[in-house]
């Protein structure tokens, strides 16, 4: 490495690259070196974009081709937010270049290509990371301290998340996230990742050891074999009795909210994945009281806010920013951190297993 910052390279211009663009701008340790589409032409509209917004000192190198960008020596770290069913290939070819590697979600078309892609990024002794943001807020720590302090919820017994919106019609046709061949786990792919990787979290990466999926709405394309799920709901079950459950859809409005419930209280988020728009995030933990005097029967409201100061998107405190700035510190520092990839790993089976037992008639599947 010749700089004191982490040089990127962007494979592909997907529209969240613009976001990740401004997150290495502001991280302090990063810098966009260059970008790569099929077309330069494409690459450089991009580029101009960015650079018109967010202008890094140096313009980076528009390329047309993505191994042009893998070969480029210039380029420490790839981030690779192509569809899911071209990402194995590209994630191989960056690590065997010895690039490391940021692979946006979900990470794979099942936990096999998976194993192959964090296989070679740690023969080739380089960082794997999948683009979940909200695992680098303060938040995130702070109802990590809450849960487990044995008070405010008690011991663990249910969890519920739900990451869904509503998309337009045209989306049914025109989006790739409805390309069986591209992105064949339709809304489990692109939002239960999330859901399911925040179970796993509050668990400590416990394993569940049964699993149930459920399509309860899906869509085929008149350009596909295939349908992918448009609406699915899941049921984990863990060692030592907690219950899980989430639900994914792209047929109903805006909602991203999880709740954790113990012995003595819940812990309450709504705005997991992105974060309203503001300078803090916060979370509820509630601890209700119930009781009976005579003929009054009385829940008692008895609720906190807890509140982590950090802004919401699109500034130095802000998730993706972290997840950038922290994903460059070990690049830089060469000091890899390879809990990152079993997390991933983790995700995957869940998600593949849910997807195999609702393709079953919703048979539930032990691990």
């Amino acid at each position: 490495m010749t700089t004191g910052k982490c040089r990127w390279g962007f494979l592909s211009t997907a529209e969240i690259g613009f976001k990740n663009w401004k997150a290495i701008w502001l991280s302090g340790n990063g810098a966009v070196t260059a970008v790569a589409s099929r077309q330069q032409e494409r690459s450089q509209e991009f580029i101009d974009q960015c650079q018109n917004l967010v202008p890094f000192e140096q313009a980076p190198k528009a390329l047309g081709s993505y191994q042009e960008l893998i070969d480029d020596p210039d380029i420490d770290a790839v981030y690779i937010p192509l569809p899911t069913g071209m990402r194995k290939e590209w994630v191989i070819k960056a690590a065997n270049a010895g690039k490391h590697v940021v692979c946006e979600k979900p990470c794979a078309i099942n936990e096999q290509e998976l194993q192959e892609m964090v296989e070679a990024c740690a023969a080739n002794n380089v960082q794997f990371m999948d683009g979940v943001m909200y695992m680098h807020t303060d938040r995130l720590l702070s109802m990590r301290s809450t849960i487990d302090d044995g008070e405010s919820i008690g011991d663990l017994r249910r969890i519920a998340v739900q990451f869904s919106f509503c998309a337009p019609e045209d989306f049914k046709e025109g989006n790739i996230r409805t390309d069986a061949s591209l992105e064949p786990h339709g809304c489990l792919g692109d939002l239960g990742w999330y859901t399911i990787r925040f179970i796993l979290w509050a668990m400590h990466y416990e394993m569940p050891h049964t699993v149930t999926g459920r399509i309860l709405t899906d869509h085929r394309r008149n350009d596909e074999a295939e349908p992918v799920p448009m609406e699915f709901a899941g049921e984990l079950l863990f060692p030592g009795g907690v219950s899980a459950t989430f639900y994914n859809s792209f047929i109903t409005e805006h909602q991203q909210w999880a709740n954790i419930s113990g012995s003595k209280g819940n812990l309450t988020v709504n705005d997991l994945v992105l974060p309203f728009h503001s300078n803090c995030l916060d979370y509820q933990v509630n601890n209700p009281q119930f009781s009976v005097a005579g003929c009054d029967f009385n829940m008692e409201d008895y609720s906190r806010t807890v509140r982590t100061q950090e802004y919401s998107s699109g500034a130095e405190s802000a998730a993706e920013t972290r997840l950038f700035r922290r994903f460059s510190q070990i690049v830089l520092s060469g000091q890899l951190e390879p809990e990152w990839s079993e997390y991933s790993l983790k995700t995957q089976r869940v998600l593949d297993l849910c997807y195999d037992s609702a393709r079953q008639e919703s048979r539930p599947i032990q691990l």
